[in-house]
């Protein structure tokens, strides 16, 4: 029941399903339960009606027999060697499988690579006895939700649909037609896994591209954001990408990973794909580089030095940590002796996360507490950070995300 499942959760409730939400996490069992959200953009009321009209969690996974339809909405992340880990897939799949039962429909919403819902969910499936397509149908349908986006939310977003047989097709047609406006059907589960790919791809290799620009731009003295807003008025064949410090979010990241490994089965290298996947990766180290430059400046070096993160979540105004490149930097600032705090109006302490740890609180921004840092860091551009008052205040400014249009002499671009 996270950033996937419960804005799904919350559209099934307000047509008048009855829906039930497993998840293995207690707290947010309970919270749920009360009425309460824990993710920034759902707003506790549309918990609260979700659960007047009958939704209900727990962490029983006895309880998927009471279901009609079941929607998978687990992470897939890398492992310690960048390659797909599907335990959690797994895991919840093999938790469903022994309450399986004729006429239930099962859903995997979660990014992957192609192949994986016939590779992994079809035979645990076919393990019961039922017959898929038959008695029992399997579709996947990936997510496209966006944290923070105000222009879309999950009913008017198309949802992309393919199925294990014609059958599972139609199945997966009448499961999400009644929620979202626009059902987009294709022929099989793995064109759908593709697309999700594709889609995802396409954003990080355009990224790719711009932050290589942002490289060759800064060593020419040319500011990279003024670039891309006048190329941003050609009225056809240009769509505007933004360089950042890296990739964050639990698509974008991941995605080419996922297809690079799979595709390596068949023989084949993705090197366009790799080549934007690894100047990505890079970014973090970049721009540690050009804040170090920046504090040598000022005859100081990063040891020692005390530097404020602004932004921690992974995109602005949201809450989502996932996979953020804010929790990289003040990693590699941390190992090279830098005394590391943030600010975030969306994260008021610094979460649980699997590969960083911080015991750290957001620092509120007052024009004593900016003053009182070598340098800040824009890594994340909220709407709520007062951008005049840093700049008013701070000794020197890191920014990554082409905040400031003018130059002026404490700003350094990254």
């Amino acid at each position: 029941m996270g950033y996937v499942g419960l804005p799904l959760m919350v559209r099934y409730a307000e047509v008048g399903y009855k829906v039930l939400g497993i998840d293995i996490d207690q707290k947010k069992v309970n919270e749920l339960n009360q009425g309460n959200s824990y993710i920034d953009h759902i707003p506790s009321k549309h918990i609260k009606q979700s659960v007047d009209k009958g939704f209900e969690a727990t962490t029983d996974f006895s309880r998927v027999a009471e279901a009609d339809a079941l929607l998978i909405c687990v992470p897939t992340p890398l492992n310690k060697h960048r390659e797909p880990d599907l335990s959690f897939v797994i895991s919840t799949t093999d938790f469903i499988i022994p309450y399986l039962r004729k006429g239930h429909v099962l859903s995997l919403e979660s990014t992957t690579y192609p192949g994986t819902t016939e590779e992994e969910l079809l035979p645990r499936m076919e393990s019961t006895g039922l017959k898929v397509g038959e008695e029992v149908f399997l579709i996947y349908s990936p997510e496209r939700e966006d944290p923070g986006n105000e222009n879309f939310k999950t009913q008017t977003i198309p949802k992309v649909c393919g199925g294990h047989t014609k059958n599972c097709i139609d199945v997966g047609k009448a499961l999400y037609e009644s929620v979202i406006d626009r059902i987009v059907l294709v022929s099989s589960t793995k064109a759908a896994e593709m697309t999700k790919l594709l889609e995802n791809i396409h954003r990080a290799v355009n990224i790719g591209l711009v932050n290589e620009m942002k490289i060759v731009a800064d060593k020419m003295g040319i500011n990279i954001y003024e670039v891309i807003d006048a190329a941003a008025t050609k009225p056809f064949g240009f769509t505007p990408y933004y360089p950042g410090p890296g990739l964050g979010g639990h698509c974008i990241p991941i995605d080419p990973f996922y297809l690079t490994w799979k595709a390596r089965e068949y023989g084949l290298n993705t090197h366009f794909i790799e080549l934007a996947g690894e100047l990505n990766t890079s970014m973090p180290n970049w721009v540690i580089g050009k804040l170090s430059e920046a504090l040598n400046r000022n005859f100081k070096s990063i040891n020692g030095s005390k530097v404020l993160v602004l932004g921690i979540a992974y995109k602005a105004n949201v809450d989502d940590m996932r996979e953020s490149p804010s929790v990289e930097l003040m990693k590699l600032l941390d190992q090279k002796g830098a005394i590391v705090n943030y600010s975030d109006p969306h994260v008021s302490v610094f979460p649980k996360m699997r590969d960083y740890y911080f015991d750290l609180r957001s620092v509120e921004l007052t024009s004593q507490s900016i003053k009182d840092y070598d340098c800040v860091l824009i890594a994340t551009n909220h709407k709520a950070f007062d951008y005049e008052l840093i700049k008013a205040h701070a000794q020197l400014i890191v920014d990554t995300r082409g905040v400031y249009k003018e130059s002026f002499d404490e700003l350094i671009r990254a």
